[in-house]
């Protein structure tokens, strides 16, 4: 019997995270839930929620804590749960995107293995388990492409946020969903897999997979490439997290690949989207930069859903900040609540002058550096 403490209960992973504790009430037993309410209230959020999520976390029963809270407010946690020897099943990115090293450096040095719930990086670490690092040419994440593939950026302007809300393959909240359409989500999953695999961005791939059948790819050095496949429902990999090392019948419809009539991959729409880009430019600066694009990013999503920015300035506002920000070292927790402060205020003021007063439209690629 595993014992499980939630956090973020009542979002879509929680969900389907309770969906899995109850098909295999056996195994699996609930000992702590901690939830969240409206993203829009992120400061608040923190003030009643940070000090109840750490509380959940390090129950002395918990053997395993799946973090499926959205946002920055489940670091403490995560840290606090690594620290009581907590097995960690991680769904939550910006945890890995703003402080990857300080929680990969923790979890070695408690011995406690993080495992990943997102499904991209949950295919990953299917697809090299038993593998030798040396054996591993490149990883290859896959993207649905989200509600507006095959728009090009000028027909963007104008999308509305319920338009971007309307995944095609995933039901998920509104935050991710956003991401999902900016191409943002796949550029936070490849600073996760960097941490999460060690794997530098130079072998990390982005492919435009609209099936979300293959969820994502290695390739090995002799040219082979392995992959991971299955059909689009998180309680797949949430429960390939739960069971680890072991696996279980799932009470769930198998692939059919007769079903699938054919398997697309292109390239991703970089100009269109230049979100993507951003992420593998933070990565590449490593030091605090990851911290100012995750955080600019909250702040543009919340500002278009409240219709606040147009769908493109997102992009053009995250870029705005990281071109604000001279990377330094972040390698404690109050250097990075530091600079995540910073990056929120600078976001949040270019935000309201912006909605004031609109910038002018940028070429594709202009003032976004690669």
């Amino acid at each position: 019997m595993k014992h499980l403490a939630i956090l973020g209960s009542t979002g879509s992973i929680g969900a389907s995270a309770l969906a899995v504790v109850e098909t295999h009430a056996t195994k699996l037993r609930v000992v702590a839930l901690a939830a969240g309410s409206n993203a829009a209230l992120f400061a608040e959020q923190v003030a009643r929620c940070a000090e109840g999520l750490v509380a959940v976390a390090t129950h002395p029963d918990v053997d395993l804590v799946l973090c499926a809270s959205s946002g920055t407010a489940a670091l403490d946690a995560v840290l606090a749960a690594i620290d009581a020897g907590k097995t960690i099943a991680l769904a939550n990115k910006e945890v890995l995107v703003m402080a990857g090293g300080l929680v990969m450096e923790a979890a070695r040095r408690k011995g406690v293995p993080i495992l990943p719930v997102d499904s991209e990086h949950n295919a990953i670490h299917q697809c090299l388990h038993g593998r030798s690092p040396g054996d591993v040419r490149r990883l290859i994440l896959t993207a649905s492409g989200g509600p507006f593939r095959g728009r090009d950026r000028a027909s963007l302007r104008q999308v509305t946020a319920a338009e971007a809300l309307k995944h095609p393959t995933w039901q998920m909240g509104p935050k991710i969903t956003v991401d999902s359409a900016t191409l943002m989500n796949k550029g936070l999953e490849v600073i996760e897999a960097h941490w999460l695999f060690g794997v530098p961005g130079s072998q990390m791939s982005v492919l435009i997979h609209p099936q979300s059948i293959v969820h994502s790819m290695i390739e090995l050095c002799d040219g082979s490439v392995i992959a991971q496949m299955g059909i689009t429902d998180m309680r797949l990999p949430i429960q390939y997290a739960f069971s680890y090392p072991e696996r279980w019948d799932a009470p769930m419809p198998y692939l059919d690949l007769t079903t699938c009539a054919r398997l697309e991959f292109h390239e991703p729409p970089w100009d269109d989207f230049p979100c993507l880009r951003l992420a593998y430019r933070a990565l590449e600066a490593e030091r605090s930069l990851p911290i100012v694009l995750n955080a600019a990013n909250e702040i543009a999503v919340a500002a278009f859903l409240e219709r606040r920015l147009d769908f493109t300035a997102i992009s053009e506002l995250i870029a705005a900040t990281m071109d604000a920000h001279v990377p330094a070292m972040a390698d404690t927790l109050d250097a990075v609540r530091s600079v995540d402060r910073w990056a929120r205020a600078h976001a949040a003021e270019l935000a309201r002058a912006w909605h004031a007063r609109p910038p002018a439209p940028l070429r594709a690629g202009e003032g976004l550096r690669g």
